[in-house]
């Protein structure tokens, strides 16, 4: 009877003579050199060579580039040859390859062109991100992009062939440069702007100033829409650009109030762009934020704004509430499809003469509407309200001026409501006995809350209920039985329906 070897260990057999001969070149033993991850140095790249067309078995490394010059243009020798390396060969056929360089540049815009047959890309930040990306099969294709270069930067340059021709090039050529260092601060209430090519401060291309040594508030539409900035040193239009807004400021102790507006995105910052207060890094309509907060001291302000598409527009106001007055509290709510209600809360009214109720209904220009004396004899928590009748629907933009005896102004938050929901409804009695109300509304309101408030604001109760259109009775929940004022404020999932004082008896 003969024996044949087991199955199982011919398999074994043979797998090992497979790996044993991929080392193995013209009956020499073949050892990969390199360490797959050192950079390289002096304008020399290191090229991590291996086999597979996503980086599958490391077969060695080249060098790309020389002392003076780190461009270079490589097409392997051929379609399907022997290329070799520093370690073992491959066919140039199914391949990749990972080329490092690290590399200093001085304050320069840098036009980086990368092409290849097939895929490509190129990072700046040893591989997190890619300034480049065509990692697909494709024919020989360029693609060229800007950035600005200012430090040491780890260089990863990715390429793979799939079958048929191979090739990749490299280069890089000096681009226009704004002048100034974007890194310098403002002074004298005046900001330093340093504007970028990008959505992502990619390419410095020049800057300008906002505010003045009087005032460091500013309203910026860069000459409008899809238009040249000719003010700066290397133009670009107002399309997909971005903007860095630097200044260094004391503030002397007391309370600030900042405002920033932005279409699209915007953040402001207080500590040079550690933190940001106001972050609203998105594409949108003009929209505005505010920040309210004590300081004391020099600080370093930092707002950035982008710009994707469309209109642009970024804006700064800051107040200081050093007058003898505290706003405590300020909002606005719809009332009915054409009223707003405005109510504050202020205390230590010292040497205080009055509030300007201001309307804007894009946030930008404000109009008095109204005057409210200050309580005289009063320095304890003073509370107000105004109703207004604004003439549109939409966003409706509201702030108090805030006046001293002395002529003195300063400005509240922004306070901002919506009346593109309201229909016109109405709660009664206005003086409720018991815990019955009415409400009739000209609309059904599937799922709607129905909140009972203070007036210091706490929330007393809230109830889920179906509204339908006509008159309809309510009982409010339970715990609102002692005797007072309160707010009854209805909404809906699309925002308020109604918000009504009534007293209860």
């Amino acid at each position: 009877m003969k024996h044949y070897p087991d199955k199982t260990i011919l398999k074994s057999i043979f797998i090992i003579i497979c790996l044993f001969s991929r080392f193995i070149v013209n009956g020499q033993p073949c050892t990969p050199a390199g360490d797959q991850t050192t950079y390289g140095t002096g304008n020399v790249w290191i090229g991590y060579v291996y086999s597979g067309t996503n980086f599958n078995t490391y077969r060695g490394y080249v060098n790309e580039g020389n002392a003076g010059n780190y461009e270079f243009d490589q097409n392997f020798g051929g379609s399907s040859v022997s290329y070799v390396t520093n370690g073992c060969p491959i066919t140039t056929n199914v391949f990749s390859v990972r080329y490092k360089l690290t590399k200093t540049f001085t304050n320069q815009n840098i036009d980086f062109t990368v092409s290849g047959d097939d895929g490509f890309r190129l990072s700046i930040d040893g591989g997190a991100t890619w300034l480049i990306n065509r990692w697909n099969d494709q024919g020989y294709t360029s693609v060229t992009t800007s950035a600005f270069m200012n430090g040491s930067y780890n260089m990863v340059l990715e390429y793979y062939e799939n079958a048929g021709d191979n090739r990749v090039t490299f280069s890089a050529g000096t681009g226009c440069t704004g002048a100034g260092n974007p890194a310098v601060y403002g002074i004298n209430n005046t900001w330093q702007a340093y504007i970028y090519q990008g959505t992502n401060f990619n390419s410095y291309k020049g800057s300008k100033t906002e505010g003045s040594v009087l005032d460091p508030n500013f309203d910026e539409s860069f000459g409008g829409d899809n238009v040249a900035m000719n003010f700066l040193t290397c133009p670009i239009n107002t399309e997909a650009f971005s903007a860095r807004f630097r200044l260094t400021r004391n503030m002397p102790a007391g309370t600030y109030i900042f405002t920033i507006g932005g279409d699209d995105g915007y953040r402001f910052s207080l500590d040079g762009g550690a933190t940001w207060v106001i972050d609203r890094w998105v594409d949108q309509s003009y929209n505005v934020t505010s920040y309210t907060t004590t300081l004391s001291g020099n600080r370093n302000m930092v707002i950035e704004y982008y710009e994707n598409s469309g209109g642009n527009r970024i804006s700064f106001t800051m107040s200081a509430s050093l007058l003898p007055v505290k706003l405590t509290s300020f909002n606005a709510s719809a009332i009915s499809e054409n009223r707003v209600q405005l109510n504050w809360t202020s205390n230590a009214e010292v040497n205080f003469n009055r509030y300007i109720i201001q309307r804007s209904y894009d946030g930008r220009s404000f109009t008095d509407i109204a005057t409210r004396l200050a309580k005289t004899g009063n320095s304890f928590v003073n509370k107000y309200s105004q109703v207004d009748q604004p003439s549109k629907k939409g966003n409706i933009y509201y702030r108090l001026a805030m006046e001293d005896l002395d002529g003195s102004v300063t400005y509240s938050s922004i306070a901002t409501v919506s009346i593109n929901n309201i229909a016109a409804n109405r709660i009664y009695p206005t003086v409720v006995n018991g815990k019955t109300i009415f409400l009739e509304s000209t609309r059904s309101v599937e799922k709607a809350n129905i909140d009972l408030y203070d007036m210091n604001g706490r929330k007393i109760s809230s109830t889920n209920t179906k509204i339908v259109a006509g008159k309809q009775e309510i009982n409010l929940a339970a715990g609102t039985s002692a005797k007072g004022s309160y707010l009854v404020r209805i909404t809906d999932q699309q925002g308020p329906v109604l918000s009504q004082t009534i007293i209860i008896q």
